[in-house]
């Protein structure tokens, strides 16, 4: 498992990373590689990644679903909420052969809840302003978007209910407020918590005793977290470039070596 991987943003070639990403999970005997999303900003970019490696690593499978940045260019809505090839897992699932796991993915979104804590702020003219998800069209409002999201994930979860699976979810955005940091001097962060993901979420997951989750879009290094009965894992390579050093490793390759989580799914 592994999230944030921002080759663009991080300078990386992505047929170099993929090849060298192979070799390593391969050397790891890994069967199913989750990417929960932020590969690239550009979604055509990161579907051909994706299907770049699942080339080279077959029979072992790669799926992915979308961050916010790879939602910015050369992708509507409708075209997210699509089939796109078969390592795009948003809306879809996989059933780990010979177990009783079901991996299941789905995008996600925000709501402006984790930002509950300020008033009378106008969170849509702020992300318009300030945030890159500000060239994400959408037909709908983000709460409304949301509302959509938990719908999809509520199906989703039902489902695999109605068969006994074990379920191992994939998402983009933060479920959970344990992972929101409020502070009382950086207004910029306290408004940016909006657009980071939504507490309804987590609930849900809750009411359908998910085992696993993963997520990404925070790049704060967290500890596989034991919450409401569901373990909590955010694999963020996350950024180092001249604005930003987010990493604890001189590389890109070992950086993300150190950030991957391989389970055994038993």
């Amino acid at each position: 498992m592994i999230s944030d991987l921002h080759l663009d943003i991080n300078h990386q070639d992505a047929r170099v990373v993929a090849r060298q990403q192979t070799a390593y999970l391969q050397q790891q005997r890994v069967g199913i590689y989750l990417i929960a999303g932020d590969i690239s900003n550009h979604f055509s970019q990161s579907l051909a990644f994706t299907q770049d490696l699942q080339s080279q690593l077959a029979p072992a499978q790669v799926k992915f679903i979308a961050g916010n940045h790879d939602m910015v260019h050369d992708i509507s809505y409708a075209g997210l909420e699509s089939p796109q090839g078969p390592t795009y897992l948003h809306r879809g699932y996989l059933d780990v052969p010979g177990t009783n796991w079901r991996i299941i993915g789905n995008n996600g979104w925000y709501d402006y809840l984790f930002a509950d804590n300020l008033t009378g702020r106008n969170f849509l003219t702020w992300k318009r302003a300030f945030w890159v998800d500000a060239a994400i069209t959408q037909p709908m409002t983000d709460p409304e978007r949301m509302d959509g999201v938990l719908a999809q994930v509520e199906a989703q979860l039902l489902a695999a209910q109605q068969v006994g699976k074990r379920v191992l979810f994939m998402t983009h955005f933060v479920p959970r407020r344990d992972y929101i940091k409020i502070t009382g001097d950086d207004r910029f962060w306290n408004m940016a918590n909006a657009l980071l993901g939504s507490p309804r979420l987590g609930d849900l997951l809750a009411k359908y005793h998910v085992v696993i989750t993963q997520f990404g879009h925070v790049h704060r290094r967290f500890a596989p977290r034991h919450l409401a009965g569901t373990i909590y894992y955010d694999q963020a390579v996350g950024y180092r470039n001249k604005r930003f050093s987010e990493w604890s490793q001189p590389d890109y390759m070992t950086e993300w070596r150190q950030r991957l989580r391989i389970l055994d799914l038993k």
